[in-house]
């Protein structure tokens, strides 16, 4: 049951994270108001990682940044160790 709505929030999570990055390069794009890293990786901590990284891949967005190409992953690593963590219940 716990494994299920953790899935649940995180599909709904990555998803949001992966329309932050797409809403964010069209505004790079534009050169209008961004939206902040911080709010990126933060959506990713909170178990958006994947949407984020696809959103990365999709939208080309980020990738040249060390800061999204080390904490991304580590971010990934920490959803599947939680995840791993409550199957294992």
């Amino acid at each position: 049951m716990v494994v299920t709505w953790l899935l649940g929030y995180l599909m709904i999570v990555s998803l949001i994270s992966f329309i932050l990055f797409g809403i964010d390069k069209r505004r790079a794009i534009k050169q209008l108001y961004r939206i902040p890293e911080t709010v990126l990786l933060l959506s990713a901590f909170c178990g958006g990682a994947f949407g984020g990284w696809l959103g990365m891949q999709v939208f080309h967005h980020k990738t040249r940044k060390i800061k999204f190409k080390i904490l991304m992953p580590m971010a990934m690593l920490l959803i599947v160790i939680v995840l791993i963590f409550f199957l294992n219940k």
